[in-house]
């Protein structure tokens, strides 16, 4: 029999720090499951709880008051702002901390001050290591998070790096006491590079005996790079790519029995001076992972009214054919999906199990048969649950089909618009016709589900007349639509436009040597816009818009799903983007 293993896993900064990520919770119950003894720590929300404490801003204060700052620091004006706005932002932070964690937040003119307070306190709390900033919903470091040079330097840069100084206060003790025998730290976006790998390197240093193995969405797109960047294996010992619930069970018994890892599947690893990549195996579907296990985190210490689960319906995209998405990473994706009744029970264990009457569905797009299955029986129990989650445009989503979707819970849908020029849907290979756009907006909202569109500028072929049609479309449904993002094109590494640019018009894809762990590519077209022409495009329209008297509301989407669910309960009319604010 091996012997018992503790596993130590770890989400760090940055994410949206209102709502858990799924990632830690999804491999925590499947160890778990397995006998495995397992502590998750959500990093992210400690250090904005952190951070946004009256003893933290003091001590930077103190910090910004001492020594000239080294050259490159801070600007003059930023630390006479700091001198005069730190002390006020010392003295309200925890109130306005609290504040956003109560009912209060849903009155905009009462949280929009404590709002406002949570952005000065970052900015505040940032200054010491400029340019690095930590924001609500980003984290903008002073190295580049797609070279591993880059990397390897922002890991040792005390000055310029926060994380540095947060996790030896927050991490390392705790570590030297557990004495886990696997770490595993997740990095499911880019914004947690510097972070994540900060938090390796402190490991390291600190001497402990675990293997340290990193995984999560950025670890599978570098699955090809991290072989040809050797440097990047004195951070941690092996990566995990893809699924990682089986890889990491199976990880952690070579590790009890010393057994040798290249039976590991879906594992990099370091072999002496080699960097071995073992194959990878078929994906676990979601049927054979137990219900996320979120016991542990600090659910009492995310920025938001109420506790908010996320869940998932499926793994993977139902269509997975858009162009601009890199769904798969590259690779044949194998879909598949909870049952009905599966859902439920996961809906209604959780929901009661951690007194949360929010759940958000992470799926790439929920599937329209789960919607129809768990909708009536939630409507049905008398469950007084609100959950919410991205769809597509489908035929099939009829105005019966939302109202029944919002007399069983559903208070917001996320759709993708991309654009309103059916040219340049039938380019992206989107899959869905503009003649069924304008009906479900409209249906949505007049059942009372919030609907979120997204759009964005700037795909290979696209003309700045096919992005007029797109702003047309949006002023002419603006009393529809309820919020809405914008952006311009980027060209994600593994996209089917990555794969196969001359079909998408991409004359070019701009490869740089010194960004050899990239994600994202510059690239030049045949015809249409280009990317700087996108942005800027972009830029004017969103300046055009009206300004929001509560902008709070519609930071990002955990925040827009709460302000939906609270208006659903009221039964109040929800707001219009561009048009009246909701009453």
């Amino acid at each position: 029999m091996s012997p018992p293993m503790k596993v130590m896993l770890f989400f760090p900064p940055n994410w949206t720090p209102s709502m858990p990520h799924l990632a830690l919770p999804t491999l925590t119950a499947y160890l778990r499951a397995a006998g495995i003894e397992v502590i998750q720590r959500d990093l992210n929300a400690e250090v904005f709880d952190h951070i946004l404490t009256h003893d933290h801003l003091v001590e930077t204060l103190d910090r910004l008051a001492g020594p000239r700052p080294r050259v490159g620091g801070p600007p003059a004006a930023e630390l006479a702002w700091a001198r005069d706005a730190g002390p006020r932002l010392a003295e309200t932070v925890e109130a306005a901390k609290a504040t956003i964690r109560s009912e209060a937040f849903y009155d905009g003119a009462a949280s929009l001050p404590a709002f406002e307070t949570v952005l000065g306190a970052l900015r505040l709390a940032s200054l010491p290591y400029y340019p690095a900033t930590l924001e609500l919903q980003t984290y903008n470091p002073a190295y580049r998070p797609d070279s591993s040079r880059s990397i390897l330097r922002a890991v040792d840069d005390r000055e310029r790096n926060m994380f540095i100084d947060l996790f030896e206060e927050l991490v390392l003790p705790g570590l030297r006491r557990e004495d886990p025998d696997v770490i595993g730290i997740s990095i499911p976006c880019v914004n947690q590079i510097i972070a994540a790998m900060t938090l390796a390197r402190l490991v390291k240093r600190a001497g402990l005996h675990a293997h340290l193995t990193i995984g999560g969405p950025m670890v599978s797109i570098w699955r090809e790079q991290l072989p040809s960047t050797p440097a990047m294996f004195q951070l941690f010992d092996s990566a995990v790519v893809f699924d990682g619930e089986e890889p990491l069970r199976q990880l952690c018994a070579a590790l009890a029995e010393r057994r040798p890892l290249d039976s590991v599947p879906n594992l990099i690893y370091r072999d002496g001076a080699a960097i071995r990549s073992n194959a990878r195996q078929e994906p676990v579907r979601i049927a054979e992972v137990p219900a996320p296990d979120f016991d542990g985190l600090p659910l009492d210490r995310y920025l938001a009214p109420e506790l908010v689960l996320p869940l998932a319906m499926a793994r993977g995209c139902y269509f997975g054919k858009c162009a601009f998405c890199n769904v798969g990473y590259g690779e044949a994706e194998v879909y598949s999906q909870l049952r009905g009744e599966a859902l439920l029970e996961q809906v209604l264990t959780l929901s009661e199990r951690y007194r949360s009457r929010r759940i958000f569905f992470i799926d790439e797009a929920m599937p329209p048969r789960l919607m129809r299955a768990i909708a009536p029986r939630l409507e049905e129990l008398g469950v007084p649950l609100r959950w919410g989650g991205c769809m597509r445009f489908e035929r099939v989503l009829d105005r019966g089909f939302l109202e029944n979707s919002a007399r069983g819970g559903c208070a917001m849908i996320l759709f993708g618009l991309e654009s309103a020029s059916e040219r340049v849907m039938s380019l992206m290979a989107k899959g869905t016709r503009l003649e069924n756009v304008g009906r479900i907006l409209r249906d949505s909202h007049e059942v009372g589900i919030w609907n979120h569109t997204f759009f964005f500028f700037g795909f290979p072929g696209e003309t700045l007349d096919d992005a007029q049609q797109t702003v047309n479309f949006v002023y002419e449904h603006g009393e529809l639509i309820n919020s809405a993002s914008m952006g311009s094109f980027l060209l994600e590494r593994y996209a089917p436009a990555y794969h196969f640019p001359k079909a998408f018009g991409i004359t070019r894809i701009v490869e740089r040597p010194e960004a050899d762990l990239a994600f994202y590519f510059d690239y030049e077209v045949a015809s249409g816009m280009d990317a700087a022409t996108a942005e800027l495009v972009a830029s004017r329209v969103e300046e055009a818009l009206p300004r929001k008297p509560y902008p709070q509301f519609y930071v990002s989407d955990v925040y827009r799903f709460l302000y939906a669910a609270h208006l659903a309960d009221k039964k109040a009319s929800l707001p219009a983007w561009i048009g009246a604010p909701a009453t």
